[in-house]
C-alpha cells in the first residue's frame, strides 16, 4: 500500500494520511487474558499479592496491583450495595419493580436490586450509568472488565429474560472494547457460545466450576482463557485432588468465602 500510494493524486494520498491520522486515536485492541499464570480474587479488598501472582482481581473502587493482569470487578446486572438509593431516585425506569411498583432484589443479596434489562431503552440507560464505571476501570489501568449477575433474569421470577441480559452484556462489552480493555464472562454457564459470538465476551471468571462439575461449559468456548475460583467451605474435592483434574481450568485458585484481604484469620489462598 504505501509503494502503491506515491504513485495516487496529491488529493487522494492526503486523504490516505488523514484516515491513517485517525486510526491512531481508536482505542487499542484488548490484552487477552494470559493462557496460564496464577489468578487472585480480591474483591474483599486488596492488599499485596501472593509471590507468583500474575493475574489480580479487584472492585473497580481499588487500583490495580502493579505488574500483574488486572481484572476490574463491576456488578453489571445489579445494583452496588449502597447504590440502590442512586438508581431509586436518578434512573428510577431502569430499576426492575413488581407489578406494585416495589423494587425487585436479588434473593440472596438482598441490598441489591435487580436492574430492567427488557428494553432497549433501558438497557441504554443502564450503559450509560455503568459505563462510569467502565471508564474509571480504563483511567486507572486495569486490563479487563469482569460483570457480574450477568445470570440475573434466574432470579427474576420470569419478569427477565436470558435474551435481555446477553443485549445489555452486548452493549457492556462493546464500551469496556471502545477503552481498550478485554470482558470477561461471570459464570452463567447455560449461555453456551451465546457470551462469547454474541456478547462478544473475551474470556471467562467462574466460581465453583469444579465444586458443581460445570468447567467444561466455560473452556469449552474459551479455552485456556478461564479462570476458576473455588471456596474453601463448600469445596467437597481435597485441594490435591482438584489440582490433578485434567479438566479444570489451568488457572484454577481456592478461597475464603468472604475474599478477605491476608492477614485476616479467616483468609485462604490456595493455586495449583
Amino acid at each position: 500500500m504505501r509503494l502503491r500510494s506515491l504513485l495516487l493524486p496529491a488529493v487522494l494520498l492526503v486523504t490516505l494520511v488523514g484516515t491513517a491520522g485517525c486510526a491512531t486515536d481508536a482505542a487499542a485492541s484488548p490484552e487477552p487474558l494470559p493462557t496460564s499464570g496464577v489468578p487472585d480474587y480480591q474483591l474483599g479488598g486488596a492488599y499485596t499479592p501472593p509471590s507468583g501472582v500474575t493475574v489480580v482481581e479487584r472492585d473497580s473502587t481499588e487500583r490495580p496491583a502493579k505488574g500483574t493482569y488486572g481484572i476490574c470487578y463491576v456488578n453489571g446486572f445489579q445494583t452496588q450495595p449502597g447504590d440502590a438509593a442512586m438508581w431509586k431516585e436518578r434512573y428510577p425506569s431502569a430499576v426492575l419493580r413488581t407489578a406494585s411498583g416495589k423494587p425487585v432484589s436479588d434473593p440472596g443479596w438482598p441490598d441489591e436490586m435487580l436492574l430492567d434489562t427488557r428494553t432497549a431503552a433501558k438497557r441504554a440507560v443502564i450503559t450509560k450509568v455503568i459505563g462510569k464505571a467502565i471508564t474509571r476501570c480504563a483511567d486507572r489501568g486495569f486490563d479487563a472488565v469482569e460483570f457480574d449477575n450477568l445470570d440475573s433474569w434466574t432470579r427474576s421470577k420470569g419478569a427477565l429474560t436470558r435474551a435481555g441480559n446477553v443485549a445489555l452484556a452486548k452493549s457492556l462489552v462493546a464500551a469496556v472494547h471502545r477503552e481498550g480493555m478485554a470482558a470477561a464472562q461471570k459464570n452463567t454457564p447455560q449461555l453456551g457460545t451465546a457470551g462469547k459470538r454474541t456478547a462478544g465476551f473475551d474470556f471467562a471468571v467462574a466460581e465453583e466450576c469444579v465444586q458443581y462439575r460445570e468447567c467444561s461449559a466455560y473452556t469449552d468456548v474459551y479455552g485456556k482463557r478461564v479462570i476458576d475460583v473455588e471456596y474453601a467451605d463448600t469445596l467437597k474435592p481435597t485441594w490435591s485432588a482438584v489440582c490433578a483434574m485434567r479438566d479444570r481450568p489451568a488457572m484454577t485458585i481456592l478461597r475464603d468465602r468472604d475474599l478477605v484481604p491476608k492477614g485476616d484469620s479467616a483468609y485462604v489462598f490456595r493455586h495449583c
